[in-house]
């Protein structure tokens, strides 16, 4: 009976600091300054800090990266690949969720081909019925969303447009450039030269099976 008891303690105990570990610790977003703060990158949870974020089992975690981005990204010091990732997050391209704006003019086009949404006047308008669907499953409106990509700008896109449609902008964390990130969960994509794309959770969408609207 006493060990039943002490082994029941000890279940409650850990089940309270898990929880903990997911609801207490996340700060509000808060977008830092200079550059950085211009593309919306969190002051409190970017690229040098992510690794304590991880693994929670109230948020979600996307690159918002092509794997091969037809702008070129090298010319301001990037990379047009998707050469590696951080253990956790799944890709989901954002230049396939809305039209590419505002990109540096060295880096010129990204994809120009069909997207979920086209913007108007400064508003969101879905080009399939399934278009809305799609931004609920893979960004659940419900979770803390962890955004990144190479260099903090499609992450920054993501959620303005997110927010832009009916998401809660303090449950969005831009966590910057991918680039910049040098934690102890690196993967490695790009091995000599190949890359190894089946490592990468890539989230594809097939527009020919959406409907138009």
């Amino acid at each position: 009976m006493k060990k039943n008891i002490i082994l029941g303690i000890i279940i409650f105990i850990g089940i309270i600091f898990l929880v903990g570990c997911d609801t207490n610790k996340l700060p509000k977003p808060e977008v830092t300054g200079g550059e950085r703060g211009q593309l919306g990158i969190d002051k409190n949870i970017n690229e040098e800090t992510i690794d304590k974020y991880l693994g929670r089992s109230d948020s979600v975690y996307r690159d918002m990266r092509m794997l091969k981005d037809p702008g070129n990204y090298e010319a301001i010091g990037g990379d047009s690949y998707l050469s590696g990732f951080i253990k956790g997050f799944e890709v989901i391209p954002y230049p396939y969720l809305t039209e590419v704006k505002g990109l540096p003019e060295a880096v010129g086009d990204s994809y120009i081909g069909k997207t979920l949404f086209r913007e108007e006047e400064g508003k969101y308008i879905a080009n399939y019925k399934e278009s809305m669907e799609f931004l609920e499953y893979y960004f659940p409106k419900d979770k803390n969303i962890f955004l990144i990509c190479g260099g903090g700008g499609y992450a920054g896109m993501t959620k303005n447009l997110l927010v832009s449609l009916g998401w809660d902008k303090d449950k969005i964390y831009n966590v910057g450039g991918y680039w910049f990130y040098n934690g102890k969960n690196k993967i490695e994509v790009k091995d000599g030269d190949k890359y190894k794309f089946f490592k990468v959770t890539y989230h594809n969408i097939d527009f020919d099976s959406l409907t138009e609207v």
